[in-house]
């Protein structure tokens, strides 16, 4: 079992999301896709801990007051493991981006997201972002490819 955070970091004010297209690390799971930022948790973090430092790692920005909109299980989603996602957005960031080791980051303007390769629950999930709910979810795929999903809102 995994835990790991994914962080949007928002430009309210231009309409747009920063975005990383997973290009340049060696056997990446997600190759080719894009995704937000973050990663796993370590040891004794907690999930705003983890999204706060990740998003420093792969992008340079310091954000304040992630806000976190729900919870995803994907079971078996790399054939190896559960990973267990807490889905955050942060609007309140500082710095300068930088180059990351994981891809490009770029910013998207909002209304092209969903246009981006992205990962089939990704379109689903992204677009509980801009609403004004709290999410449990469960995505199913196998080797890849989208199965299904179910999800709680509260």
């Amino acid at each position: 079992m995994k835990l790991a955070t994914l962080c949007y970091v928002r430009d309210k004010k231009n309409s747009r999301t920063l975005m990383i297209h997973r290009i340049k690390k060696e056997n990446d799971f997600h190759k080719g896709k894009w995704n937000g930022l973050g990663g796993k948790l370590e040891q004794g973090e907690s999930p705003e801990n983890c999204v706060i430092r990740e998003v420093r790692e792969e992008a340079g920005l310091e954000i304040t007051g992630p806000r976190m909109h729900g919870f995803i299980t994907f079971p078996m989603f790399d054939g190896v493991e559960d990973w267990y996602v807490f889905i955050f957005t942060a609007d309140k960031f500082t710095g300068v981006l930088k180059d990351s080791h994981e891809g490009k980051l770029e910013w998207i303007r909002d209304e092209n997201l969903l246009s981006l390769n992205l990962w089939d629950g990704d379109k689903i999930f992204m677009e509980w972002l801009f609403q004004d709910k709290f999410f449990s979810a469960k995505f199913i795929y196998e080797d890849k490819k989208y199965i299904s999903s179910e999800v709680f809102f509260y």
